[in-house]
């Protein structure tokens, strides 16, 4: 680096977060043995529209919609494909892309994090930079990907400027594997902060894919410092 899939599993309806209304919000009080920052936390999960519409639907969790609303733009996930997710815990990407490629599909999933068995996918358990798991995710996939996403985050220490060079190496290495298994034509999907992906990795993107494009899915907190580069049309051939 997903569990239970209910009625929206992933397919090509969606229901979505607006599908009951916003509902009356829900104020939460300090408790004793709960910190503010907990109860702040606590109050926007239980008036987010995103985390009841995943339960309602029997998704893992809301970054579920993040995926759902990126495809809904690109239209990545097609039937039959063979698609990576990389940080897949909890499993919200991965019930997603296993509803949408179909039983003719294929999904590996992995995660340095333990993460239960998702029915229609391979989940792996392992450091994705160690050395071998390039090659255990392409035995897995039996064949060149039509899709990889990293949904990966590096452990933040909250200096803004290292946690963007964590996430930007993280990305790099999502890509070099990208390179090593896309198909020609296939795509690329990956988190990245701040003002987007690093020059260097930028035009590096830009040469190996046909379009490169930067969003931030309705589904993303607004808060949240992340964005995802979504790369389409791989050229193929040697990195």
């Amino acid at each position: 680096m997903a569990r239970r899939r209910g009625s929206g599993r992933g397919g090509e309806r969606r229901e979505g977060p607006g599908a009951g209304g916003r509902g009356i919000a829900v104020r939460v009080r300090t408790a004793r043995g709960r910190s503010v920052s907990s109860t702040r936390w606590l109050q926007r999960q239980l008036n987010d529209p995103y985390v009841a519409a995943a339960k309602r639907e029997g998704y893992r969790s809301r970054a579920a919609y993040k995926l759902l609303e990126i495809d809904q733009k690109f239209h990545l996930l097609k039937r039959g494909a063979r698609v990576v997710d990389l940080g897949a815990a909890p499993g919200g990407w991965t019930q997603v892309a296993v509803g949408r490629v179909g039983p003719s599909g294929r999904v590996v999933a992995l995660d340095i994090e333990a993460m239960a068995l998702v029915p229609g996918a391979e989940v792996l358990h392992g450091d994705f930079t160690e050395a071998g798991m390039a090659e255990r995710l392409l035995a897995a996939l039996g064949g060149p990907a039509d899709l990889v996403l990293s949904d990966m985050s590096p452990p933040t220490i909250g200096h803004g400027a290292t946690d963007h060079l964590r996430i930007v190496a993280l990305t790099e290495a999502a890509l070099d594997f990208a390179e090593m298994a896309l198909a020609p034509g296939g795509a690329f999907v990956a988190k990245v902060f701040q003002g987007g992906a690093a020059k260097e990795l930028l035009g590096r993107l830009k040469h190996r894919f046909a379009a490169v494009r930067h969003v931030k899915p309705p589904a993303s907190r607004k808060e949240s410092p992340e964005l995802y580069v979504v790369a389409t049309g791989f050229r193929g051939g040697a990195g």
